[in-house]
Formats: C-alpha cells, sequence, structure tokens
C-alpha cells in the first residue's frame, strides 16, 4: 500500500499518545525531518524555509493549533499533509477519527492520511513525490521561447533557424537532440494562427521535446473552457473564434493540456528556472495558488498607468538569486540581462520579434514578426 506525499511538505502525524506517535514518525521519515511542537518556532521555520520536508509530532490538539500549521504552510508554500494514527477498532475511537478528520478539512488540510497502525503499518509505503516543477534533474541544453501569442509562422520560422525540422502534418519537432524546448508561456491570443501554435506546442511536449509553463493569457483561457466567467477581450475573442471551429474533442484536449501547466520549471540542478512573468528567489521550487499568481501576472502596485494597465513592480532590480531566471510577459524591444535574469518577451505579436535564449550558452536567437499582428496599449 503506497501513500504519496510531496517532496516538499508540512506533515501533521497526530496520535493520542507519544509513543505511537513517535514509534510510527521514526518508521517513515528522518529524525532531523521530524520536529517537536516546542520546537516550533525555531526548527519548523528554519526547514521549511530552507524548503525541505518537516514533520511535526503532536498528540491531538484543540482546532487553533491546526490553524497554526495551516498558516505555516502557507507562509511557506508548501501542502499541508496530516496522518491521523488510529490505534485501536473501538466504535468511539472510530468516532474521534471521524470529528478529527472533518476539523482538519474544515481548516484546510487538502492531504488527511488515515493509518490504522494495527493493519495499515504494517504493508504500507510512504512515497515522495517530486513536484511538477522539479525538473532539477534535467540538464538542457535548451531553447527557450518568448511569449508567442498566435504567431505560428514565426515559431516555425524561429524553430528552423534552431536547427529544429518541424514535421507540419505530425505537429512535431526533429533533430537537435537532447536539446529541449522551453516555452515561456502565453501562446495563445491576439496573433493570427493560434490552434496551430497549441497543436505544435502540445504535439512537442507530449514527445517529451519541450516543457511549457502557463502564461496569464493561457491560464484565462483555461478557466474559460473549465466554464468560469471571465471577460472575452484583449485577444480571447481570437482564440475563442478559432476554438469554435475545432472539434468538441480538440477544446477538450486544449483544456486537459492547460490544466498540467505548471507556473515555474526548476532546471540543471536549481541554476535555470523560467517562469511567465518570472519569480524571486524564495519562491522558487515550491507551490500554491500565490505562487501560481506571481508566476503569470507578476508583482504589481494595485494602480494602473496612462493606458488602463497594471503597473508592474521590476522585481528584477533586487534580485539575488543563484538561478538564471527566464521569463517574459511584458513586451520590451530588446532584452538585456538585469542581476542575473533576462526577459525575453520582444513583442512579436506587435510587430517586434519572436526570441529564444539559448542555455546554457546564453545566446540569443531571433525572427522578426512578417507583420504587426495586434497594436499595443502601451507603447514597447
Amino acid at each position: 500500500m503506497y501513500r504519496d506525499i510531496p517532496e516538499f511538505a508540512l506533515v501533521m502525524i497526530i496520535g493520542q499518545d507519544e509513543i505511537s506517535t513517535k514509534s510510527f514518525a521514526k518508521k517513515y521519515f528522518k529524525q532531523e525531518e521530524m520536529v517537536n511542537k516546542e520546537d516550533l518556532e525555531s526548527k519548523a521555520e528554519e526547514r521549511l524555509e530552507a524548503r525541505k520536508l518537516t514533520v511535526i509530532l503532536l498528540e491531538d490538539q484543540k482546532e487553533q493549533a491546526y490553524e497554526i500549521f495551516i498558516q505555516l504552510a502557507k507562509r511557506h508554500h508548501c501542502k499541508p499533509v496530516a496522518f491521523i494514527l488510529q490505534t485501536s477498532p473501538e466504535e468511539e475511537e472510530a468516532r474521534r477519527i471521524e470529528a478529527l478528520t472533518a476539523t482538519l478539512q474544515k481548516k484546510g488540510f487538502k492531504q488527511i492520511e488515515r493509518v490504522d497502525c494495527e493493519q495499515d503499518d504494517q504493508h504500507m509505503t510512504i512515497r515522495r513525490v517530486k513536484l511538477a516543477n522539479n525538473k532539477r534533474e534535467d540538464h538542457g541544453p535548451f531553447d527557450i521561447i518568448g511569449d508567442i501569442h498566435g504567431c505560428y509562422k514565426e515559431l516555425y520560422t524561429l524553430l528552423e533557424k534552431l536547427g529544429y525540422k518541424v514535421d507540419e502534418k505530425a505537429y512535431k519537432i526533429e533533430g537537435m537532440e537532447p536539446r529541449k524546448v522551453v516555452f515561456a508561456g502565453d501562446l495563445v491570443d491576439r496573433g493570427p494562427e493560434i490552434v496551430k501554435v497549441l497543436k505544435l506546442v502540445m504535439g512537442m511536449v507530449k514527445e517529451g521535446r519541450a516543457y511549457c509553463v502557463l502564461g496569464n493569457h493561457d491560464g484565462k483561457l483555461q478557466r474559460k473552457l473549465k466554464g468560469s466567467k471571465v471577460q472575452v477581450a484583449h485577444g480571447l475573442e481570437k482564440t475563442m473564434e478559432e476554438l469554435e471551429k475545432e472539434p468538441e474533442a480538440f477544446r477538450q484536449e486544449v483544456k486537459d493540456f492547460l490544466e498540467t501547466l505548471v507556473s515555474h520549471y526548476v532546471l540543471d540542478e536549481g541554476q535555470l528556472v523560467v517562469a511567465h512573468a518570472g519569480l524571486k528567489e524564495r519562491l522558487q521550487g515550491r507551490e500554491s495558488k500565490t505562487i501560481r499568481d506571481l508566476a503569470m501576472f507578476g508583482e504589481t502596485t494595485g494602480r494602473v498607468d496612462q493606458f488602463g494597465l497594471p503597473v508592474r513592480l521590476n522585481w528584477s532590480e533586487n534580485y539575488e538569486g543563484d538561478a538564471l531566471v527566464v521569463y517574459g510577459h511584458t513586451p520590451q524591444r530588446e532584452t538585456k540581462i538585469i542581476h542575473n535574469t533576462i526577459n525575453i518577451d520582444t513583442g512579436c505579436v506587435y510587430g517586434g520579434k519572436l526570441t529564444a535564449f539559448r542555455y546554457p550558452e546564453r545566446e540569443l536567437v531571433q525572427v522578426q514578426a512578417e507583420r504587426t499582428y495586434y497594436e499595443s496599449a502601451r507603447p514597447f
């Protein structure tokens, strides 16, 4: 019997007595991972800040205690996991477990593992599952491509210029192994051939030749396809117009694909990070709704400029991380490396260029847009 937990998580082991709790913890976790509630303020904070799995041992507590642990997990952008130990088959014990489970669910625990110490514990294996953003073992080399926005011809030309051969019938690429392409998000909206871009990128990801992170326009399309109420504007109307000409099966395929996309990737032993709008060092390699939103939209001041667009904070000016962060989202005429970060959105859909950043070579390969497909609200 397997119980899967994330490689980075805050794990609570809840038992009625100290002996059973410690016995369970020692069987499945390392001593250095375990934190008693007395050390919560120091050791747990220290481990979570360092992105290390942290196990808290405690006997049944009041509801206020579980709130503390939920907030701790939120603060460090990790998943809270609870193991509830059942030490007897008595009916009263079963009712206690049910009540505790309901309390934890109400407090926000998404993963609750109930363990019968007399049966389950004898045949159980706890597996640590890598976070979806963890591709540290993939050393590349990589070709990272900025915001495409439906500019299929430019994408085709750029891939050929990089040395790949594009099979337009099968929607896949050939050659250049072991290089992989990493798409920095915003595949859709505004451009002339959105469906063809989707088919090519989806085919490349399926073949294992590419990774793709979620851009804000991709995220909006995902919500639309799920049935959420979104404003069909800022280029989404063009995407929906194209998708409505496709079979329902393809629209479902696009929806499923978008739901698999992560906020960012950590690659090459943590030396390279790709996120649509960039990501500060402390948030890299973690996952939460907050991180997902920051990676898609970037940080903003809450104000809008004279063009009616959000005023963004330039996070790269204060970046001090060891990882090179490659991102897009904010179009600019030319790329520039700032504090080990580089923005490769060069506004192809606005008549600029489509840019690829080659890693580890740190070389730029670009193609000029054939024309201006969409007028930018803000000059870039």
